[in-house]
């Protein structure tokens, strides 16, 4: 039986998922914060976009091809960052990077990754960017600033969005520390899950390694409050302008929510905003990101990306119509690790592609960039 008989959406590929995962790793990556509203808004406010289909617009070959801060992009979707990839799938940062350069889409390495850049350097192609957590120290920032240029990342995401830890409570019930520890109850969990068992005893338990060069050892920190913490500060604009002094290439704002923010971004010169809401995994009464959308592309001519609540094609073309330039997916592709391993991601390039080619199909659009022209306005009848 076909992959696409069996896994035809990321639904499935998210079923599958939470059946390999031993249950701390499913938590971390699946959870939210608090009752995790903000998660269920994200959705919930995509759903609630609507698109007008097309009639008699005859045969149509949609071109795919997305242009995105001066690069050619396969489709108008990349990966997102999410820490510790590793512990999801064993070597999931080197796997998702590697079929990012192979699907020609852009690949975002996380701060608190469980690989070094200097480990991917070999693997990235020309879309590879850097999301980077900010440190306090100055002597920090500029190092870690050479190795990522040094090591091939092109394009640099600062998150503004995490001033302070979150919750998290799914995790923290779970039982995961980071670095993660193995205790009975782990042990037990990762007994029923052997393919993940077993793509772990060859490179032992993830750690931060990157954080590592740079955070003192420590032991079992909650998994909310993890090494991390101790190296980041909470930025404010003054750190911006350092920033945008010291990274020559594109710099892309992580976690805008307020359209507001965003004339004071421009003026200090980023090249992207990117509309962000962690995912629901920061703040439990936050708007859905695609709520905020419409305000924010009101208040710039700067390119914006979007992510949150993002399940398919269909959403990324809402997002498109409703002024996103570009779309951000992060649990998805962990799910296709997960579900498929090194197969994974390929297959949610396909899943991706066929149903943004169905969906325009039924708009009548030959780039994904004119959904604008199918908005359905909210007044409509």
């Amino acid at each position: 039986m076909s992959l696409d008989a069996r896994f035809p959406a990321i639904s499935d590929l998210r079923t599958r998922a939470r059946r390999r995962l031993p249950h701390f790793v499913w938590e971390y990556l699946d959870s939210g914060t608090g009752s995790e509203a903000t998660t269920r808004r994200n959705k919930t406010q995509f759903d609630a976009v609507r698109l007008m289909p097309s009639i008699l617009h005859g045969e149509i070959t949609p071109d795919l091809e997305t242009s995105f801060l001066g690069q050619k992009f396969n489709l108008p979707v990349g990966i997102a960052p999410l820490g510790m990839s590793g512990m999801i799938w064993p070597g999931a940062e080197q796997l998702l990077a590697r079929a990012a350069a192979r699907a020609g889409l852009p690949y975002t390495l996380s701060t608190v990754a469980s690989q070094k850049p200097e480990d991917l350097s070999s693997s990235i192609g020309e879309n590879a960017w850097f999301q980077l957590y900010p440190p306090r120290d100055p002597d920090i920032r500029i190092d870690m600033i050479q190795r990522i240029k040094k090591a091939g990342f092109s394009t640099l995401v600062m998150t503004v969005d995490v001033p302070v830890g979150s919750r998290r409570e799914r995790q923290v019930r779970s039982g995961l520390t980071q670095p993660p520890r193995i205790t009975p109850r782990i042990l037990a969990q990762i007994a029923t899950c052997p393919a993940w068992a077993m793509g772990m005893a060859g490179r032992g338990m993830p750690r931060m390694r990157f954080i590592d060069d740079y955070a003192p050892k420590t032991k079992g920190l909650p998994s909310n409050k993890h090494a991390g913490y101790l190296l980041r500060t909470s930025p404010d604009w003054s750190y911006l302008a350092w920033l945008r002094e010291h990274w020559d290439g594109p710099l892309i704002i992580k976690g805008v929510q307020d359209h507001r923010d965003v004339p004071r971004l421009q003026s200090e010169g980023v090249d992207a905003i990117w509309i962000s809401n962690h995912a629901g995994r920061q703040f439990d009464a936050a708007p859905a990101t695609i709520e905020t959308l419409p305000r924010i592309r009101a208040a710039t001519d700067l390119p914006i990306i979007l992510d949150g609540g993002v399940e398919g094609g269909l959403d990324i073309l809402r997002a498109l119509a409703l002024g996103a330039n570009f779309v951000m997916m992060g649990r998805a592709w962990h799910y296709a690790l997960a579900a498929l391993g090194r197969d994974g991601p390929a297959h949610l390039v396909h899943i991706l592609k066929s149903d943004l080619e169905a969906n325009m199909g039924q708009l009548g659009l030959v780039r994904p960039q004119d959904a604008p022209t199918r908005l359905l306005p909210d007044d409509d009848a």
